[in-house]
């Protein structure tokens, strides 16, 4: 999106804040400047995600035009996948 939601919106704590945004709003406002943010100052990645999970339900219907993200998304996730 080229604007912003409303801060109410991005302050949701509901997981991918699924009440005030979609998806791809979430992962444009909040996921990416928070990755950006953390990558920056050097703070450890998170040690789980869903993120894949999450694109694969909201993207069901629309698997063609989602394929790339899905792949960025669970490289995503093999990244900060817990090591045995």
């Amino acid at each position: 999106d080229d604007e912003a939601p409303d801060d109410d919106a991005l302050e949701s704590t509901v997981p991918f804040a699924v009440d005030t945004l979609r998806f791809e709003q979430w992962l444009q406002w909040i996921f990416l400047p928070r990755m950006k943010i953390i990558i920056e100052l050097g703070h450890p990645l998170p040690n789980a995600s869903g993120i894949l999970t999450m694109a694969e339900t909201v993207f069901v219907n629309r698997p063609e035009q989602s394929r790339e993200l899905r792949r960025l998304l669970a490289a995503f996730d093999q990244l900060i996948a817990p090591t045995a």
